[in-house]
């Protein structure tokens, strides 16, 4: 089993950054990339970042040039540093723990509780 706890989200103004944090803790010795998903209100879950064992990273496209996914292998947490945030990147942001194919990050069984991030004047 992998428990995945994520934090750092909050409301934000346009324009404006945040940092989310996500805690690996468990069975972490079966993981070899992360991600982060989110799911806005009436929408379905979507992908935003991963990163494999590697440090390789993924984005969709819409965040690419300012999202930043990083993490640290001895905190076993992995980061989505948000920057130039906007209205539609309110969301819940969900941490995932998966495998890496190649360079490419695959999701995993394994989700966090979310966090909610709110990008509003």
């Amino acid at each position: 089993q992998v428990q995945l706890v994520e934090s750092g989200g909050g409301l934000v103004q346009p324009g404006g950054s945040l940092r989310l944090s996500c805690a690996a803790s468990g069975s972490i010795f079966s993981i070899n990339a992360m991600g982060w998903h989110r799911q806005a209100p009436g929408k379905q879950r979507e992908f935003v970042a991963g990163i494999t064992s590697g440090f390789r990273t993924n984005y969709v496209d819409s965040v690419k040039g300012r999202f930043t996914i990083s993490r640290d292998n001895a905190k076993n947490t992995v980061y989505l540093q948000m920057n130039s945030l906007k209205p539609e990147d309110t969301a819940v942001y969900y941490c995932n723990a998966g495998r890496g194919l190649g360079a490419v990050y695959i999701p995993g069984d394994y989700w966090g509780r979310g966090t909610q991030v709110t990008v509003s004047s």
